[in-house]
């Protein structure tokens, strides 16, 4: 009877992880997962590093920034991960691109301040398998279907 116990215990444990997860949105699991890359240095910002590590078929995500004033630039970022296969998030403003790589001044409570706008961002490197990685694959997973 022991035994039988502890199988609701585990599934209850189960059940609870799987609600973390859906607490967690792909905004914030994109944020968690850009912070790991950039302490793994495996973060590049800016249309130049960007498009070399594309071309260098290294790179394993890439964020572009949905209010970019350059078409040209778009279009180029979207044509090399398209011929690298390379899947592509998309950021609402470039501010907020540019805090979560990190390229933000933060005051007293850890709010950001001042944010240094940023078009595109690639990850050549995870770091470590995270929670919010696994949410965010499972995105561009379904996003591609």
């Amino acid at each position: 009877m022991s035994a039988e116990e502890e199988v609701p215990a585990e599934e209850v444990e189960e059940e609870e992880v799987e609600e973390e997860e859906i607490s967690m949105s792909v905004a914030d699991a994109l944020k968690e997962v850009l912070k790991t890359a950039l302490i793994h240095d495996g973060l590049k910002k800016g249309l130049h590093e960007c498009a070399r590590e594309i071309d260098r078929q290294s790179a394993k995500l890439c964020c572009l920034a949905k209010n970019c004033d350059n078409a040209e630039y778009t279009k180029l970022i979207k044509a090399l991960c398209a011929e690298s296969q390379v899947p592509i998030i998309s950021v609402d403003d470039g501010k907020d691109l540019g805090a979560m790589c990190g390229l933000a001044k933060l005051d007293d409570e850890g709010e950001v301040k001042k944010a240094v706008r940023t078009t595109c961002a690639v990850v050549t490197d995870f770091g470590e398998e995270t929670r919010a990685l696994a949410i965010l694959k499972d995105y561009l997973e379904n996003q591609e279907e």
